[in-house]
């Protein structure tokens, strides 16, 4: 695996840690569109492959892609590039790879399944459950972290957090207490005024989950989620190491010479907002049961599907609205509900009809950002609409309304 010198290590962390965990994104399209229903079959998948194979050779594109198009009664598998400069070696869905704020679902995912069993309720507040917190963010409610109206401010742009990272990338935070590094600040805003995403709003929820039910969040995860799912190759770690075989994640910010960052940073910092581990295999099982309210009855499912104005980080293809650790993409072709991610190497999209009986898991090996690449990143937008609507060529979802 190709290595990065220490001189290496700190621009990538540079240039990189201001979004290591947020990252904001063009909503533009750059790519000329398919026409929905234009085309269909091997014709229609001919044009994806041939998108995603453009979009890898260009310049400082990603090293490796792979999509899967699942409708119920196949899964399709699209990929260019590699999952390894090194090796060459073709990316498969049973890979491993970091899933970045995809995670914040999972978390979701947990915390509605207790309010399903009513160990948790959407009104609970943090002075209620985590009274240890600070007395200022006391009001803030489990409904409102989970759709970013909480005003918690951000702990991974914490000048202090940041300064740790860069001084030892793998650094061994204990994550329990990475809202520690903003205790000193007051909220961003009123809670319930306006949309604003933050990756302490994920934090507070595991916690939140473990106070009510005295388990750790791994074990919540592995209960609530995992299994419930068959997800085989998920995992919460607290180190820098994936599993193998993986996705090598890589930064392209020097195309001439990548960086091989897959195993840069300590999962710990991340926790509950973004260091779970997958594969688009399990990701695809899980966006299949979560997206269709399969852990929790149709009452959870109401409430998670009230929309408000917000979009995740980065944005996902369509119009962007928000729910409770879920999204609404409105496309020109309907309606997908998901979660998107960005990490050091890795972007990330999850999205299924609002049945879950149609899925699609696209993943990239490198991270692209409004910041960094605007121009790449409003191509890749409208490649992910283009295979929402191969997703739902045989008609229209529904709308993904409350119940």
């Amino acid at each position: 695996m190709p290595q990065c010198p220490a001189r290496s290590l700190r621009a990538v962390l540079r240039s990189r840690l201001g979004s290591v965990l947020v990252l904001a994104v063009a909503t533009s399209a750059a790519l000329a569109p398919a026409t929905a229903g234009a085309a269909t079959g091997p014709a229609q998948d001919r044009t994806l492959q041939d998108q995603i194979d453009r979009f890898v050779s260009e310049p400082g594109g990603p090293p490796g892609v792979i999509a899967l198009l699942r409708d119920g009664r196949r899964t399709r598998v699209f990929r260019a590039g590699v999952a390894d400069l090194a090796t060459g070696r073709q990316p498969q869905p049973t890979d491993h790879m970091r899933i970045a704020s995809t995670a914040k679902a999972f978390s979701g995912a947990v915390a509605l399944s207790l309010v399903d069993r009513g160990a948790l309720g959407l009104d609970d507040t943090l002075r209620q459950r985590l009274p240890q917190l600070p007395a200022a963010w006391g009001q803030v409610t489990l409904r409102q972290l989970l759709n970013h109206t909480s005003g918690l401010p951000d702990y991974s742009q914490d000048p202090e957090f940041a300064a740790t990272v860069r001084a030892d990338p793998r650094h061994h935070f204990d994550s329990r207490h990475l809202l520690d590094y903003v205790a000193d600040e007051p909220l961003r805003f009123r809670p319930g005024s306006r949309y604003g995403y933050s990756n302490s709003d994920n934090i507070a929820v595991a916690l939140m989950a473990e106070a009510v039910t005295g388990a750790p969040y791994e074990q919540l995860l592995r209960r609530l989620v995992y299994r419930p799912l068959g997800l085989r190759d998920t995992s919460l770690p607290q180190g820098y190491r994936l599993p193998e075989p993986y996705l090598h994640g890589y930064d392209m910010s020097d195309p001439a010479a990548p960086q091989d960052v897959s195993e840069l940073l300590s999962a710990s910092g991340a926790w509950a907002s973004g260091g779970i581990v997958s594969t688009p295999a399990d990701l695809t099982r899980f966006i299949r049961g979560y997206a269709s309210g399969a852990l929790y009855g149709k009452n959870v499912v109401r409430e998670q599907r009230r929309w408000i104005q917000g979009a995740s980080e980065p944005a996902g293809p369509g119009r962007n609205t928000a729910g409770l650790a879920i999204f609404r993409y409105e496309t020109r072709c309907g309606v997908v509900l998901g979660h998107t991610g960005n990490f050091p190497g890795y972007t990330q999209l999850m999205a299924a009809t609002p049945d879950g009986k149609r899925s699609l898991t696209f993943s990239i090996t490198t991270q692209i950002s409004a910041t960094s690449d605007p121009a790449r990143l409003q191509r890749l937008r409208t490649i992910q609409e283009n295979f929402v609507c191969a997703l739902l060529r045989d008609g229209r979802a529904d709308d993904g309304r409350a119940l």
